[in-house]
């Protein structure tokens, strides 16, 4: 019989469906596959008997000659981000510790709505705050990968590295991600997975431990394109708890995946060329133009003249907005509490903080403090938004010219835990390519394109016009498709 843990969401859903075999063997397979991978560090959690229930709902719902969910028989992993009624909800951080949510976020329970199981909650950057998921407070989630002859830990990306790990290992069949400044496009492309972040609104944030929240979005992780479209589709969806949820009916991205770009024309930005970019990087990119010329496509160059100031604008709004939604840990509700002996509110205040927050989270709220404070706010912070406005309309004129663009996702091939801690300019270099789309708040894709010298992963970036989530979707599976990529992490864990 087929290891069902090697199968993707596609080929569960319709194996459940046809009788080729039970969601509950699937639902067994996937929780002993997460129970060997503890040394990964993936799972702050693990809900095998959440993923049962699901399985067996769906094997019951199939023998009474019901018609099933779209996802019945699919166990999926959760980022510790998204609130889950009754399981632990941590966003890796020591100041939410031990929280257990009376609710459930919008997003996971559209999934458990559409017959999905929860395998567990996956590790993170601690808030979402982290390329490199080194962050998390309960630990470092390691990468699958690694190079040949080499022991040395690689990143899994960040922040839904839990996520990228998890199925890049076979863990999980699909994962939730989160993406603010391209960490579910990162990740993906560390791992050698697919991942989407979809137009802002999209899928809503409520019930999502906030980071940025003009910036913050819900998206799918898995092992392919289709994968990606089947899961987005029970993800999104217009949410009156959410002001920013987008009120449109979800299309069936599924069904109008199409690999023929006949017709289409592919823009390339010249300023996504920058200094130091090895080699492998450019002529990867090169290779993805090829492969969309194939595909059918033209190809036109672009300009974006403002992508320079991107990331300069992110670290400035980002953790501008992240200082304001972070104000409310403090000690008071829920989560941690550190009342030193004879210690007043304002002491528990800074206790409570100092012990909760990590550094990268600290350092950020300090940023964004200074950022919005009497005197700079209009220096930096005003300043940041009109860069962000002039970065919305180049993508605007660029799409006037082109239906996507294709960029690298990243600058480089996984690096080792460490190589980048001590220098967190470096660190935020590694989202150069990912955030100018989530400023414009724009769809936009990673498709593991080929690997590095090292045999590991790289990968290609859509972006898409607003909404346009279907050419995002189709372009990206014709990369997909030439790509023929099917390299996996061989088991050292």
């Amino acid at each position: 019989m087929t290891d069902l843990t090697t199968l993707g969401i596609a080929a569960i859903r319709d194996g459940v469906r046809d009788g080729q075999f039970k969601a509950r063997d699937v639902a067994e397979a996937f929780n002993a596959k997460v129970a060997g991978a503890r040394a990964l560090n993936a799972f702050l959690v693990e809900t095998p008997e959440h993923a049962i229930a699901a399985a067996d709902a769906a094997d019951a719902a199939r023998a009474a000659g019901e018609t099933l969910k779209p996802l019945a028989g699919v166990p999926i992993g959760m980022k510790d981000l998204f609130a889950t009624k009754g399981v632990a909800t941590t966003a890796a951080s020591k100041i939410l510790e031990g929280f257990v949510p009376p609710y459930e976020s919008t997003v996971s329970q559209n999934l458990w709505n559409a017959g999905a199981g929860m395998l567990g909650k996956l590790n993170l950057d601690q808030f979402a705050m982290g390329s490199s998921n080194e962050t998390s407070a309960f630990g470092n989630v390691i990468s699958p990968w690694r190079r040949p002859n080499d022991t040395a830990a690689l990143a899994p990306g960040g922040s839904s590295g839990g996520s990228s790990t998890a199925v890049s290992a076979g863990l999980a069949p699909g994962a939730t991600g989160t993406d603010t400044g391209g960490s579910i496009r990162q990740p993906a492309a560390f791992t050698g997975i697919s991942g989407i972040k979809p137009t802002y609104g999209r899928c809503s944030r409520w019930g999502t431990i906030a980071f940025a929240s003009s910036l913050d979005q819900a998206g799918p992780m898995a092992r392919d394109v289709r994968d990606c479209a089947i899961m987005l589709e029970a993800m999104a969806g217009f949410d009156v708890k959410d002001a920013t949820s987008l009120k449109l009916d979800v299309p069936n991205w599924e069904a109008a995946l199409s690999a023929n770009l006949k017709g289409k024309k592919v823009g390339v930005p010249k300023e996504y060329r920058v200094d130091g970019m090895p080699a492998e990087i450019e002529a990867l990119w090169q290779q993805g133009i090829d492969w969309l010329r194939d595909a059918g496509a033209e190809i036109v160059e672009v300009s974006l003249p403002h992508t320079r100031y991107a990331l300069p604008a992110y670290y400035i709004i980002a953790p501008a907005e992240a200082s304001s939604n972070l104000a409310r840990y403090d000690g008071v509700r829920y989560g941690l509490r550190d009342l030193p002996e004879g210690a007043g509110l304002q002491d528990m205040y800074a206790a409570t903080r100092a012990a909760g927050f990590g550094d990268e989270v600290k350092r950020r709220i300090l940023i964004g403090t200074y950022v919005l404070s009497a005197g700079f706010y209009d220096a930096y912070y005003t300043q940041a938004q009109k860069v962000r406005t002039l970065i919305a309309r180049d993508f605007e004129r660029a799409f006037e010219q082109c239906d996507v663009l294709l960029t690298p996702t990243a600058p480089s091939a996984a690096f080792s835990l460490g190589e980048k801690q001590a220098d967190p300019l470096a660190m935020y270099l590694n989202d150069v390519f990912t955030v100018p789309a989530s400023l414009a708040g724009l769809p936009a894709m990673s498709v593991p394109g080929g690997l590095d010298k090292d045999g590991l992963p790289l990968g290609l970036q859509v972006i898409g016009k607003p909404l346009d989530e279907q050419g995002v979707l189709n372009a990206g599976l014709a990369i997909e498709q030439r790509a023929g990529f099917t390299a996996r992490p061989e088991a050292w864990w």
